[in-house]
């Protein structure tokens, strides 16, 4: 199984665009904020998972790599993917794709740290909680 799934789509506004005719960091880090929210309630941590949970999923780590500019009118989706599960924390890595051309247009890696609340320290993540990301597991050689 591929471990990719679809957590967005958006068109590429003239407003999402600078002084340069593309879109602006800021807008792609929003578009996969848009994605980060659907993915993470397919994983059992949406809003009313964490309150009830007393724990979630937090950021710890960005990295973003821009590809393939996108200009006024692009549409693109957010593909979704674990790339990796640890003890305490988990990688997620977003792709987004111009649905048009099929190219490849940026890809951020997020470290998530399981956290509690409470707390607010970092906490195991248990096996149950690894089982049910288990589907979501990309296969390392389809990560882009």
């Amino acid at each position: 199984m591929s471990g990719w799934t679809e957590t967005g789509r958006a068109v590429v506004y003239p407003w999402h665009c600078d002084h340069l005719g593309h879109m602006n960091v800021q807008h792609y880090v929003g578009m996969f904020d848009i994605g980060a929210f659907h993915f993470l309630s397919m994983l059992g941590f949406g809003s009313h998972d964490m309150h009830d949970k007393g724990a979630t999923l937090v950021d710890a780590q960005h990295t973003i790599r821009f590809i393939k500019e996108q200009s006024p009118g692009s549409l693109v989706r957010i593909e979704s993917a674990i790339t990796r599960i640890g003890t305490k924390s988990l990688n997620i890595r977003h792709r987004m794709i111009n649905t048009e051309t099929g190219d490849l247009a940026a890809t951020t890696e997020i470290v998530m740290v399981y956290f509690d609340l409470a707390t607010r320290k970092s906490i195991p993540l248990t096996e149950a909680l690894k089982e049910g990301m288990s589907p979501y597991l990309a296969d390392p050689d389809d990560l882009d």
